[in-house]
């Protein structure tokens, strides 16, 4: 067997040094992208994919400071959304539709809020982040859903209203913040 797979390593020319360097380059990516969409999706607020959730990214910031890191923002989006999909191949490491959504999410693009909610009510996504986000002593994430005639009862929906500045500033001036 040993024989075998260092014939092979010569054959693809490659030493054992180059396989292991390989190997921790595999794991550091699969534990820092692991790491990295988990203590993201844990910090996402429990009400981000209702509508009534405010989406106004910065917009209290000057327009030269909002604009650039609304660049940054969604240069990160198409970086975690093509990390995402070669993820999703087996083989590769790291959490490849959790990468997905998360670039996704970063993203500004018309239909953005229908691709997330869709993506989002898929069971096993919705279900496998609830679960990490419950491990943490998190709220799951509230998913907004029409009742259609068929259906008997209702699922969750968003009760979340958006603040006013007024209110924002109210509860930030309780906590001891001007």
């Amino acid at each position: 067997m040993m024989v075998w797979l260092t014939e092979s390593l010569y054959a693809f020319d490659l030493t054992w040094s180059g396989v292991l360097w390989g190997l921790v380059l595999y794991l550091v990516t699969f534990i820092g992208s692991t790491v990295l969409g988990a203590l993201l999706l844990i910090k996402l607020p429990a009400t981000y994919f209702c509508d009534a959730s405010p989406r106004g990214f910065w917009s209290d910031r000057p327009p030269v400071l909002r604009w650039t890191g609304l660049l940054l923002k969604n240069l990160l989006g198409i970086l975690l959304v093509v990390l995402g999909g070669v993820m999703v191949f087996p083989g590769i490491p790291g959490p490849g539709v959790l990468m997905l959504v998360l670039g996704v999410m970063l993203l500004d693009f018309p239909g953005k809020r229908r691709l997330e909610q869709w993506l989002i009510r898929r069971p096993t996504v919705l279900s496998a982040m609830n679960r990490l986000r419950q491990r943490y002593g998190k709220p799951p994430l509230v998913v907004e859903c029409s009742r259609t005639s068929d259906e008997a009862s209702l699922q969750p929906v968003c009760d979340a209203t958006p603040m006013t500045d007024a209110q924002r500033n109210g509860s930030l001036q309780q906590r001891g913040r001007p």
